[in-house]
């Protein structure tokens, strides 16, 4: 199958390319540059163009582009970047999948469980409705640009992803080094509940997204048992053999990264209720098997 990927040089894009390149599917990677060959495409997301060429005789597009949310502090043009490079880019995607003569049958758009806010310790699926704050706020928005592709028939699944556990970046990057170091600890109280998935699982879940011709909307993409943060660094201490009896108290976190720290101190309970449902397998469902698959 032919697929089309934005943000595939992030981390969960470059592990689906690989992924996918692996079966023999023909990737096409979306980027902002000059193609490089082939096997690339132009495309401007703020701009709103997207070369039509590259998404030609796609089976698949699988749009994951956007700034990271936790790679700088948030100033106002920090999260206007965040909002601006999901809602434009996503828009700009959906109207060039649309406008095609023949459109690829499905449309997998990245989003976050982000969406549902702080959910304290009351479990959430995709049947709950969006929180309160920034976030949620620019999911809301992010999922609602994709509709020209879904206005015009083409299957439009949103990935809404959790914290995916990955040595190599994303928020678990940041806390392997610091869990090695012996220097790691709860963060806040360690009451709020945490959402993850292992990276193995995100990528089989999208595939199975992209297979799976009866599903659309959202999807959550998280492990089946959500866990607090006190037990998953007690989880990290237990694979890692290291102490865990450093804590970073509220108050210091949100001096150290400022208003994202409220969302990092938050709590998603978030449960992948449609994913189970249509048949998915985790090959890694517990903490201490996705914390290990990340250090393999």
């Amino acid at each position: 199958m032919r697929i089309a990927i934005t943000g595939s040089s992030g981390l969960i894009g470059q592990a689906l390319v690989q992924s996918l390149r692996s079966d023999g599917h023909d990737v096409v990677r979306f980027v902002r540059r000059a193609p490089a060959g082939p096997d690339e495409a132009r495309w401007d997301p703020a701009g709103g163009h997207v070369d039509p060429a590259g998404l030609a005789g796609c089976g698949a597009v699988v749009h994951l582009a956007g700034a990271g949310v936790g790679d700088r502090r948030w100033s106002a043009a920090y999260k206007r970047e965040i909002r601006d490079s999901r809602v434009l880019g996503t828009a700009a995607i959906a109207r060039a999948v649309a406008a095609l003569d023949s459109p690829p049958p499905v449309l997998v758009c990245g989003s976050a469980i982000g969406y549902y806010g702080d959910t304290g310790d009351r479990a959430v699926d995709e049947a709950a409705p969006a929180g309160r704050g920034f976030l949620p706020s620019v999911c809301v928005e992010w999922e609602a640009a994709a509709s020209p592709a879904r206005d015009a028939g083409v299957r439009t699944v949103f990935a809404r992803t959790g914290l995916v556990v990955a040595a190599e970046g994303g928020a678990w990057g940041k806390l392997f080094p610091v869990f090695r170091a012996g220097i790691g600890g709860r963060l806040g109280n360690g009451r709020q509940y945490w959402s993850y998935i292992s990276m193995h699982d995100e990528i089989a879940a999208l595939r199975h997204l992209i297979d799976t011709p009866d599903l659309s909307g959202p999807v959550n993409l998280t492990a089946p048992e959500p866990l607090t943060n006190r037990e998953i660094t007690a989880a990290m201490g237990r694979v890692l053999r290291r102490p865990t009896l450093f804590a970073v108290p509220a108050p210091v976190l949100r001096v150290a990264i400022g208003e994202f720290s409220e969302d990092v101190l938050g709590s998603q309970r978030v449960r992948p209720t449609r994913l189970l449902e249509s048949g998915f397998v985790f090959r890694h469902p517990g903490i201490d098997d996705a914390i290990r698959a990340a250090l393999a």
